[in-house]
């Protein structure tokens, strides 16, 4: 039996996690969305970059993710798994059609702030029903209590995107979307990136929902391609890991400003056929407690940081594909247990 559902840091000790698949991961249908938010920089999206992955890379990121989950079992942490989803059938709301992508990042389909579970409008076609497979997970918690709210299921049509400005955003303001991934959860404070993958109108939402209890703070002129977390790691009340790429004296979130900082190191890359993250999905590790994080083993420089200068207990494990597969341990965790 599980405890009721509860997250409102990202730091707190985790108790119960979603952990990502990497079964039916899948390429979709090529489209508007995809070509704006994936492949903004592409005159043309490579027929390769179609279906399934590669044999190769589902087999190792199995390996991979079943040693994390023994990992994570053997701390006493709950570790739930999405149902799989058909991702090859065809889904529309009407006016296109795509098939689907997969269920490897949790992280980017729902968050939960205090004991709210809130389903992410997010900005691919390809990913408007990938919410179903957790439906089992949000069902049980409801029973126990817990809130649970869907955003407004947006339209998604060819007019949300551009192409023609790369200066500026490629995701319009439209409708509200999001991806939960462009969160960070700070207690009371909500940062969230406006980026590609969220809009302001999504940020907009996100505060008329919470209402006065927390402030949502929009982050602007940091990161336009993505998510927030591999630009920012929130590791304990008034320390925070950041990306010296992205952010630096001037556009430093006003939140952030009085907070002690981790400036990462530069990252050691790995091998990858499909560019789906950048470098720095290296800085995207996963709080277990305000002592305690899982970093990717071949992020030495960083871990040696973590350990030596800021006493952090560090968790290692491998994630070969992470770059393939665009997400490593914050990504693929959506945490919905924390004390």
């Amino acid at each position: 039996m599980t405890m009721k559902l509860n997250v409102n840091n990202e730091w707190g000790k985790l108790q119960e996690v979603v952990v990502g698949s990497v079964e039916n991961a899948n390429m979709p249908t090529h489209g508007s969305d995809l070509h704006a938010i994936n492949y903004a920089n592409y005159d043309k999206i490579p027929e390769s970059h179609y279906g399934f992955f590669s044999q190769q890379i589902i087999e190792e990121t199995h390996e991979d993710l079943e040693i994390f989950i023994e990992k994570l079992w053997s701390l006493n942490i709950n570790v739930r798994r999405p149902n799989p989803i058909p991702t090859q059938s065809k889904i529309s709301n009407g006016v296109w059609e795509t098939t689907q992508y997969y269920t490897f990042c949790p992280r980017d389909s729902f968050t939960v702030i205090g004991e709210t579970i809130i389903e992410a409008p997010m900005v691919l076609r390809s990913r408007m029903f990938e919410n179903n497979a957790y439906k089992e997970i949000f069902i049980e918690h409801l029973k126990k209590g817990s809130r649970w709210v869907s955003a407004p299921k947006p339209m998604l049509n060819d007019e949300l995107y551009q192409r023609n400005d790369l200066n500026k955003m490629t995701t319009l303001e439209n409708e509200p979307v999001f991806d939960a991934a462009n969160i960070l959860r700070a207690n009371k404070d909500i940062l969230y990136l406006v980026s590609n993958t969220g809009n302001k109108l999504g940020g907009k939402w996100l505060q008329s929902l919470l209402g006065d209890e927390y402030k949502v703070h929009l982050l602007e002129d940091l990161y336009s391609y993505s998510h927030i977390d591999s630009t920012i790691a929130l590791l304990r009340e008034g320390l925070c890991l950041l990306n010296p790429e992205r952010i630096n004296d001037n556009n430093m979130p006003d939140f952030l400003k009085s907070w002690d900082k981790i400036w990462c190191p530069p990252m050691v890359d790995i091998d990858y056929q499909i560019n789906r993250a950048s470098k720095w999905i290296g800085l995207n590790l996963l709080s277990l407690d305000e002592k305690t994080v899982v970093v990717d083993a071949t992020q030495t420089k960083l871990i040696k940081i973590l350990e030596e200068k800021f006493k952090f207990d560090v968790i290692t494990c491998k994630l070969r594909h992470s770059r393939n597969l665009g997400g490593s341990f914050h990504c693929i965790t959506a945490d919905i247990i924390r004390e």
